[in-house]
């Protein structure tokens, strides 16, 4: 019962995902294709809220539930960014999901989701298996 309000808000962010489109197969390849704007106004507008979240954090010198200060670090570039970025594309593409709403799609009832979420699973495990050994 102590974890119900991360279920409701998980539900509630599945429904918005749902009902803004944001999981339709149809509106991810009219993205890939440039025939919408749809997609890009969604995406522009989360830069937007997470930029503005973080300046939020920064000034405020906001802290987690636990009380301890939320800290931002540098990240240094790497190859391996713009490579990643290539291969998820590619990936988002042609399975027209990217892996944030794979629930919502499964829930909804789009049974090959199933499929997609195994796939994101094994691609996490190899990761996690070759990092050491892959390049910058």
């Amino acid at each position: 019962m102590k974890k119900s309000k991360y279920l409701t808000l998980g539900t509630l962010f599945g429904i918005i995902l749902t009902k803004s489109e944001v999981i339709s197969w149809f509106r991810i390849q009219e993205m890939f294709r440039f025939q919408s704007f749809h997609m890009y106004g969604i995406i522009g507008s989360a830069i937007v809220v997470g930029l503005l979240s973080i300046q939020l954090i920064k000034r405020n010198r906001l802290k987690t539930i636990h009380g301890e200060p939320i800290t931002l670090t540098n990240k240094k570039f790497t190859h391996g960014t713009w490579i990643g970025g290539l291969i998820f594309g590619l990936g988002w593409a042609l399975t027209g999901a990217c892996p944030g709403p794979l629930f919502a799609q499964l829930g909804s009832g789009v049974a090959s989701a199933a499929v997609l979420i195994v796939a994101a699973l094994a691609g996490t495990w190899t990761y996690s298996a070759l990092r050491d050994k892959l390049p910058l």
